[in-house]
């Protein structure tokens, strides 16, 4: 049997770690040995309470001109129920040219990629131009408090800007390279509770039924019309995912309503316009409510430039496909790191077992993954 490729070695090496979020389990650690190896100055940051401290790691090599960051985390999701692996989870294993492991796709395979590649880059162009960095985090599967949010809070203290940054998320969807995410919808929640007054569903004048106050207003939230999207991103959508109100017995009205609600937004909107126009039609239905936000993050796009024309190039050489560019999805760390003005784009494998049993990656396509990094710090720093 052949053996594995420095890329798919070290993606098994990363696997073997069973780093389920914030833990990191030596992850960082095993990078920052390979990334020390070749003259990255690395350091670790920690910051939370106690037994939830996270992790992560800074490193850059390069003492001035432009920076280059790779951006990714060393955490994983839980496994579920390991039985239902075809392998276990944290013993990777090449089966018909696919390597198993939970983070194999997400994303310890790009991890490992872009090691590889600064060390091939590294050894061809040991005086670059500008620097190279790695900002890794063990926070961004959880709550994300702790993370790459607080990393960019400390490089701000430092004066450090990133002037580009890829973040290794497993953005494509049928080969690598065959999607670029350039940019994400902003995500912000809301928890509404609608007050009443309770009391027998006899008496209705002597009740304030909130599940009654709040209908049209809810319908009309959900009938707005926010935006128009754009050239890179849909209308943004408001969805409700829960709703709660009633004691559980037929004959009482609630004296609250509980609403959960979500908006992807586009660039075309800021959180503050969102939040003020949901409570604008809010107080147009007199109701008596309470209203928490949670903004995960703002929306944000890197235009075709500098940074996206080296990565399609580089795509096409080691590929020989045309990537399209895309805002689809969740978010990511990238919503921390564009608001520093960086351009931030997403690169990484194929995202079809991300998050699910029997996770897995093609070995090969890590090896292109691994080129396309190379090829993309060719293009900008050699």
């Amino acid at each position: 049997m052949e053996a594995p490729s420095a890329t798919v070695e070290l993606t098994q090496e990363l696997i073997r770690r069973p780093s389920i979020t914030p833990l990191d389990e030596g992850c960082q650690e095993l990078m920052a040995s390979r990334l020390s190896a070749i003259g990255f100055d690395c350091q670790f940051l920690c910051w939370g309470e106690n037994d939830e401290r996270v992790q992560n790691l800074w490193a850059v090599r390069g003492p001035q001109g432009p920076l280059f960051a790779f951006a990714g985390h060393t955490d994983v999701v839980p496994t579920g129920p390991e039985e239902n692996w075809r392998f276990p989870p944290f013993e990777p294993v090449l089966h018909e040219g696919m390597l198993y492991g939970r983070g194999a796709a997400d994303m310890k395979g790009s991890l490992a990629a872009m090691v590889t590649a600064c060390e091939r880059f590294v050894a061809q162009h040991p005086d670059h131009n500008g620097r190279i960095a790695f900002l890794i985090t063990s926070d961004e599967e959880g709550p994300a408090d702790y993370g790459t949010v607080k990393v960019m809070e400390w490089l701000a203290e430092q004066g450090e800007q990133i002037t580009w940054c890829l973040v290794g998320e497993p953005s494509s969807t049928d080969v690598t390279g065959d999607v670029i995410k350039n940019g994400r919808r902003g995500s912000i929640g809301g928890w509404l509770t609608v007050k009443g007054i309770q009391g027998h569903v006899a008496y209705p004048h002597k009740v304030k039924n909130p599940i009654h106050m709040a209908a049209p207003a809810l319908a009309e939230l959900a009938a707005e019309q926010w935006d128009e999207g754009n050239d890179f991103f849909p209308a943004t959508s408001f969805q409700i995912s829960n709703i709660n109100g009633g004691t559980g017995a037929t004959n009482v009205v609630p004296g609250t309503l509980k609403v959960i609600f979500n908006f992807r937004f586009s660039t075309e909107l800021t959180h503050q316009q969102i939040i003020e126009r949901t409570e604008a039609i809010l107080d147009k239905h007199q109701l008596t409510y309470q209203l928490d936000w949670n903004l995960s993050g703002e929306a944000f796009l890197t235009e075709p430039g500098t940074l996206v024309g080296a990565t399609q190039e580089s795509i096409k050489a080691a590929t020989g496909i045309d990537s399209k560019l895309s805002t689809a999805g969740g978010t990511s760390d990238g919503r921390f790191i564009a608001p520093s003005g960086a351009q931030v784009i997403e690169l990484g494998p194929i995202n079809a077992t991300i998050h699910q049993v029997d996770e897995c990656v093609n070995a090969q396509e890590l090896d292109q993954l691994s080129a396309i990094y190379q090829g993309i710090l060719e293009r900008l720093l050699k």
